[in-house]
């Protein structure tokens, strides 16, 4: 994995000109690439590159160059291919000729042979570009799940892109400014954000199975954006038996390919189902080549003494993560977070998102990467296979599930009892976040004739695909690469996505169990015992020394007359927030964020605010 950026122009000036500023936005992504930096430019464009070495190390050096055909290609690329065995075989065979064995140049020569249309054979997480030097056109793509992020901003003739907001930001046409939407997204929706916002005034995302094309031209600049991909009803043809045979082939083959690397592989592991799954598998291939896979659990001082079961985590996961490092033949790691540190770590998870983000959720994350990198460079992860499978509680819940509105954002009213009434301007937040979640299921594929039921389970996974799951993944991008660490998630193969669209729900939900087609189809892979273990959240502290923690840094806060806090929010708000008693709480953000999660969102609203100098507009 790596960080891109760069610039594309109709004036060579702007280029020849840039050099410090193109500087600036390779350094703000050294942490997303600490091994290589590269740097192309020439004419009408810059492309940036700080490498994370992975495959290949000598070889996969970029910004990456071809010459065929009349054209060079350059290429500058954050990912990683699956299936590179397959595109360079097929690519042999058209002429092909390569230099090394890395993806980087696997996908290089893909462009150059079929165009856009490659994006059709990737499997993979990728975002990527490619400057034409002949045709001068700039071709920018996103992979199909959203895994890896992509940011640009268009000023005049000139376009800007990055893979993180901070290497926009070092650009001077780019200041930190908020207009009314941005910062409507971040307080109504936060820590989600509208498909495509970039927040900052000017900036999009690219989103995921997108791409675009920019023609740099002095009068009339193009870009041009399509969505190449999107999930698609269509009749499901396998009985359930086929269904879980079918699944379970597909989890296996993505668990597996995504184990290759020159470098240290390693996985997460809680004791749940979904990352107890990717365990097992890398822990069989890791033994049929006789090495040992090591693997990592994350846990919080005294939480044994304070855990107390709730609807939503019924148990504690480490007898569990026990049990999986008894069936396993790895090297296990527990790494044991305590409430300082992961209050302090708030600040730096701002810097990683460079967004306010899920509090502790996020700063935990962090700091556990930052451990599993001194050991190893890639780690396996779990994400995705609830919104794929159906193991939300939103998804299994008749009465939550029928419920108008974004299921884990039903706080629009509490929220917006925070914020001074000039905050969000002329914009109605009932109605800014009712368009957004109208327009989502407008856009829901849905075969003609499904029933209510059918038809609802449809909306409820694009809901999750493109709010949820994006938020999830925005979290483990950031919080993973700030350290430098590749973190891979089987279960957003896009092919399990594809096959489990069109699944009858009554498979999914097998046995009336949350995931229970994946469970089924994985019988045997796992202890029984974990493989049918009731569904737990992200492990979260349960230490009342750290919602201590955290209400004692805003009470500093709010003693700061001075405190940017208070542009956007009523500090009598905030004195309820703090005085509420927690067993009150309104959740801010699912069942992840309650009240010591929303009082540190608040923490990290104010330090967004007073370190990138935010401008609201």
């Amino acid at each position: 994995m790596c960080g891109i950026a760069g610039q594309i122009s109709s004036d060579p000036r702007k280029i020849a000109r840039g050099h410090d500023i193109f500087c600036k936005m390779q350094q703000s992504l050294s942490r997303r690439g600490p091994d290589q930096r590269g740097m192309y430019e020439n004419g009408c464009a810059a492309l940036i590159h700080a490498r994370l070495a992975v495959v290949d190390l000598e070889n996969g050096r970029q910004p990456m160059i071809l010459d065929r055909a009349g054209e060079r290609y350059v290429l500058v690329y954050n990912g990683e291919l699956y299936n590179t065995p397959e595109l360079r075989e097929e690519l042999v065979a058209c002429g092909h000729r390569f230099l090394g064995h890395s993806d980087t140049e696997v996908l290089l020569h893909s462009f150059a042979e079929w165009g856009e249309s490659c994006l059709d054979r990737l499997n993979g997480i990728f975002a990527f570009a490619v400057w034409q030097e002949q045709a001068k056109r700039l071709f920018l793509a996103r992979d199909r799940i959203g895994v890896k992020p992509l940011f640009y901003a268009q000023r005049g003739d000139s376009l800007m892109f990055g893979s993180e907001l901070k290497a926009l930001l070092c650009h001077p046409e780019i200041p930190p400014r908020v207009d009314a939407r941005g910062i409507a997204d971040v307080l109504l929706l936060g820590p989600g954000r509208t498909p495509g916002c970039g927040v900052f005034q000017g900036v999009q995302e690219l989103e995921p199975g997108s791409c675009a094309w920019f023609e740099p031209d002095e009068i009339s600049p193009r870009l041009c954006t399509r969505r190449y991909w999107q999930l698609t009803d269509h009749e499901h043809p396998d009985d359930f038996d086929h269904t879980a045979a079918k699944v379970r082939d597909l989890v296996l083959d993505a668990i597996t390919r995504q184990l290759v690397s020159d470098v240290p592989v390693a996985t997460f592991i809680s004791g749940g189902l979904d990352s107890s799954l990717i365990s097992a598998v890398a822990d069989r291939a890791f033994s049929a080549q006789g090495k040992t896979l090591k693997t990592f659990s994350v846990g919080y001082r005294d939480n044994k003494k304070y855990f107390h079961a709730t609807k939503f985590q019924p148990d504690p996961d480490a007898p569990y993560i026990r049990k999986m490092d008894d069936f396993l033949h790895a090297e296990h790691t527990w790494i044991t977070l305590d409430s300082v540190a992961l209050a302090e770590a708030l600040y730096e998870a701002v810097d990683a998102r460079d967004l306010p983000g899920m509090a502790d959720v996020d700063s935990s994350l962090l700091l556990f990467c930052r451990e599993i990198k001194k050991t190893a460079t890639v780690a396996l992860s779990g994400e995705c296979a609830d919104e794929i499978f159906g193991g939300y509680p939103w998804y299994r819940d008749k009465t939550i599930r029928e419920r108008y509105g974004f299921p884990w954002a039903q706080s629009t009213a509490y929220r917006v009892s925070f914020f001074r009434p000039e905050a969000l301007g002329k914009i109605d937040p009932a109605e800014y976040i009712d368009a957004r979640y109208r327009q989502t299921l407008e856009e829901t594929s849905v075969l003609p004739g499904r029933d209510f039921d059918e038809t609802r389970m449809r909306q409820m996974v694009n809901l999750n695909f493109k709010w949820f799951m994006q938020t999830l993944l925005d979290r483990k991008d950031r919080m993973s690469m700030y350290s430098g660490l590749e973190v891979r998630v089987p279960f957003c193969d896009y092919r399990i996505a594809e096959y489990l669209y069109s699944v009858p729900w009554s498979y999914k939900d097998f046995d009336g169990h949350e995931k229970g087609l994946l469970r089924q189809a994985m019988q045997g892979t796992l202890p029984p015992e974990v493989l049918w273990r009731k569904k737990s959240p992200y492990p979260k502290t349960w230490n009342p020394d750290y919602l201590t923690a955290v209400s004692r840094a805003l009470r500093r806060v709010m003693n700061d007359p001075a405190a940017p806090l208070f542009q956007l929010v009523k500090r009598d708000a905030l004195e309820q927030l703090l005085d509420a008693p927690e067993e009150t709480a309104t959740p801010w953000y699912g069942q992840l964020m309650t009240t010591p999660q929303t009082i540190a969102w608040f923490l990290q609203l104010n330090y967004w605010l007073e370190k990138y100098h935010i401008e609201l507009v």
